[in-house]
């Protein structure tokens, strides 16, 4: 089934790309810039069992990335000046603007030496528990408990299930149980709990997964020394904001900014909501976003940018690198806005529409944007 849904998304962007659809649809549906998503950066791994590799690309993809764009003519841009276009009106060329989430470590020693040699802006977002190295990095957790494992025992909806996990194909569907079940959790500290009781039984620690990943502050510092680097807000905790009490939505995005412009010395302007679906952020949070003093706040949700998104400046779409989908056309696609069209069912070459869905609940859940 995994293979199959990879193959009919490949399938999918193959067509468009060999067809020259993704040209033909640019002019209506490629806007004028995009944000793009990215998490970890580091050499391929040889592992067979990776369910966490959507959030992985390689150092050559990131440089392949940068060298097609720069070839094409799209600016590379701050989030600051995509801000900056956004809200004078005056775009200019298309352009690009490249985003991090999670502060990996990997971002520091493989995608920066790429950026650097290439002058090229780019921002982490960081959430402040995990250069504390107290943060719980659980779908990481969740991949070593299935790997390490030739069968697990969950309790999951008050019933006991054992899930084998013997070869790749089981692992794989334990994953697909386990993890949709997991974000479907009304409440975070339950995805936290499940995780953290199935690590600890099987001799996972979670803190140190996070000091073995995530970076340090100094190294932070490091990096933000550097003018291509922007500093960005993603939450302490790294939870779905949608699911928590107001006070606590408000709280993580209020105190993160507070504690990154303390250690930094510099105003934190941009927000990454964690996730970053539609189920995670939504009018609520955009909202407060705003009323925070963000100037953007961007999600997970897939689409390029329109001049119309100058009206929900903390509701923007992303378009996401995909380390399963790692092709050099594969970006030209879905910088076109024809496979992101084809995925929101044509509501993004509206972008007014788009915008105001945004920030309005439609039929008890938020509109992609």
């Amino acid at each position: 089934m995994r293979d199959r849904k990879q193959a009919i998304i490949r399938s999918g962007l193959e067509a468009l790309y060999f067809t020259g659809a993704h040209k033909l649809m640019r002019p209506f549906m490629g806007g004028i810039g995009a944000i793009l998503t990215l998490h970890r950066v580091q050499p391929a791994r040889s592992d067979h069992f990776q369910p966490n590799r959507l959030l992985e690309i390689t150092p050559d993809f990131l440089e392949t990335v940068v060298q097609r764009l720069q070839r094409s003519g799209v600016d590379l841009i701050s989030l600051d000046e995509v801000h900056r276009r956004l809200t004078s009106g005056h775009a200019g060329r298309r352009f690009v603007a490249l985003t991090f989430d999670d502060g990996y470590r990997d971002n520091k020693v493989w995608a920066y030496p790429v950026l650097k040699s290439y002058d090229v802006p780019f921002a982490i977002y960081v959430p402040t528990s995990f250069p504390e190295h107290f943060g719980e990095l659980w779908w990481v957790a969740l991949e070593r408990v299935i790997a390490d494992n030739e069968s697990i025992v969950a309790i999951m909806d008050g019933e006991e299930r054992r899930l084998p996990c013997r070869t790749t194909d089981e692992k794989y569907g334990a994953w697909k149980t386990l993890y949709p079940w997991l974000r479907a959790r009304p409440d975070e500290n339950e995805i936290r709990d499940f995780v953290r009781e199935l690590a600890t039984r099987n001799g996972i620690d979670m803190a140190a997964i996070c000091g073995e990943l995530c970076m340090t502050w100094d190294e932070i510092a490091e990096l933000a020394a550097d003018p291509l680097m922007t500093v960005g807000a993603h939450t302490i905790h790294h939870i779905a904001l949608a699911k928590a009490p107001e006070p606590v939505m408000r709280a993580e995005l209020r105190d993160s900014r507070t504690e990154l412009e303390e250690r930094f010395g510099r105003e934190v302007r941009h927000l990454s909501y964690p996730y970053g679906d539609a189920d995670s952020a939504g009018p609520r949070e955009f909202a407060a976003a705003a009323e925070l003093g963000y100037k953007t706040a961007v999600t997970t949700q897939p689409g390029v940018l329109f001049p119309d998104h100058r009206t929900c400046l903390t509701a923007l779409p992303r378009i996401s690198l995909n380390g399963e989908f790692q092709r050099g056309r594969y970006v030209d696609v879905l910088l076109s806005g024809g496979a992101t069209a084809l995925w929101n069912g044509f509501l993004a070459r509206n972008a007014r529409r788009a915008a105001a869905a945004a920030f309005a609940p439609i039929g008890g859940k938020t509109a992609r944007a």
